[in-house]
């Protein structure tokens, strides 16, 4: 069922033309809304036009062209048309040791992950002001906004950037009836992880699964702001520790000895092994 709240929105979505971008795409048109896919292989996005009809407008558009998308907004929106919804989901990622990082890598990140971001919602956002309904500003950011790996120092700067943008933009547009969310996901089954370095598993987050949460953010009721939310993937790994039993009666619950062991989003398998008695222990 088509719900009213999203039916016949107007909603930019960057890095259409693949991966996350071409699945939200696709979910939104199912809502009953008009999607404007801007990215830069016009091919894809006009095979994905024909997969999703014509509720999704492709736009070839490279977002770091502060020009072309000013130049686009103007020509596309007016005081009779407004942008309601924004998804900034267009991004790169290079990850390498800083000092063997190529320059062209770091500028690329820069350019689209922050400026090709501060060029689209610039230009939105004045036509948002002036819709009288509620709009919303979707961030695609990252877990590794919130958390660090080796060899991510670079991206991590630009997704530490868009969480840093989209707490201070939510506190400058809400009097206008703007939401911003900001949604960091962990490793997604996409060519983007394929290409990262991340050892992939079975239990990675979907495309798909991750659509529909996104649409639930969108249909929250308007005096509802999610500012923020981070996605984890389950990622059940079993290590068999080996620990020696104190040989003091203790509570295993509060041991450091075994806490320690433990880490974010991983199951041990926990094998105690007992501390041999040595021959002058006494024994009850």
């Amino acid at each position: 069922m088509i719900l009213p709240f999203l039916k016949a929105m107007n909603i930019v979505v960057t890095g259409a033309s693949s991966g996350l971008g071409a699945v939200f795409s696709g979910a939104l048109v199912a809502k009953g809304t008009i999607v404007c896919g801007l990215a830069r292989n016009l091919d894809k996005l006009n095979m994905l036009q024909k997969q999703l009809g014509k509720a999704f407008i492709p736009v070839m558009m490279d977002i770091t062209d502060q020009k072309a998308i000013a130049d686009w907004v103007k020509k596309t929106f007016s005081d009779t048309h407004f942008p309601n919804i924004l998804i900034n989901n267009a991004g790169v990622g290079y990850f390498n040791n800083i000092d063997e990082l190529p320059l062209q890598h770091w500028h690329d990140m820069i350019n689209t992950n922050l400026n090709g971001t501060f060029y689209i919602t610039a230009n939105i956002v004045p036509f948002m002001k002036r819709n009288n309904a509620s709009c919303h500003i979707i961030n695609i950011g990252s877990i590794l906004g919130k958390t660090t790996r080796p060899d991510s120092a670079a991206y991590s700067a630009t997704k530490y950037g868009i969480q840093g943008f989209s707490e201070a933009l939510s506190k400058e547009l809400s009097s206008y009836n703007i939401k911003v969310t900001c949604v960091n996901p962990g490793s997604i089954e996409t060519h983007f992880f394929e290409q990262s370095g991340i050892e992939p598993h079975s239990n990675m987050l979907q495309p798909n699964d991750i659509a529909a949460f996104i649409i639930h953010i969108l249909e929250t009721p308007c005096n509802m702001l999610i500012d923020e939310v981070t996605l984890r993937p389950l990622q059940p790994k079993m290590k068999t520790v080996e620990l020696q039993v104190p040989s003091s009666p203790v509570c295993y619950a509060n041991s450091c000895e075994v806490r320690k062991e433990f880490r974010d989003e991983e199951l041990f398998e926990v094998k105690f092994v007992p501390t041999p008695i040595k021959p002058n222990d006494k024994q009850n």
